[in-house]
């Protein structure tokens, strides 16, 4: 049985089982986002880089 952990959006602080490290501005910083404001900053975002997937259950 895999155990469960809590991690929160960077960006809206919002606690999901599933999230996306990303680069997205020019900071060149590693953020963890939810699908909703990975939605939101992905698309046409020359700075959009993806790091792999986060998930709260292992």
């Amino acid at each position: 049985m895999g155990r469960l952990r809590q991690k929160s959006c960077t960006l809206c602080q919002q606690f999901e089982p599933v999230l996306y490290r990303i680069q997205y501005d020019q900071s060149n910083q590693w953020v963890f986002v939810c699908y909703c404001c990975w939605e939101k900053v992905s698309p046409n975002n020359p700075n959009y880089v993806y790091g792999g997937t986060w998930k709260a259950k292992k």
